[in-house]
């Protein structure tokens, strides 16, 4: 199992997004703690370590740290 990390203000804006919206992101990155390859798309050229958490209605890049198994969420998107 990985464990979550947020980078810089990203935690707050987690916390900001609507209750429903927040808890699918939520479950999205419990699963990827869970399975980060698996329960994550690429973001861009697949390099196995720059990946996006989704929903339907945000995403979270978050970077894979595979050799201290972390996930570092880098930014979250609310899709609106």
């Amino acid at each position: 199992m990985y464990r979550l990390e947020y980078q810089l203000d990203q935690e707050t804006l987690h916390d900001a997004l609507p209750e429903d919206v927040s808890a699918a992101l939520t479950d999205a990155l419990a699963v990827a703690c869970n399975d980060p390859l698996g329960a994550t798309r690429p973001y861009g050229v697949d390099d196995k370590a720059i990946r996006m958490a989704y929903t339907d209605q945000a995403f979270a890049v978050v970077m894979l740290g595979h050799e201290v198994r972390t996930i570092y969420v880098l930014e979250i998107i609310f899709l609106g």
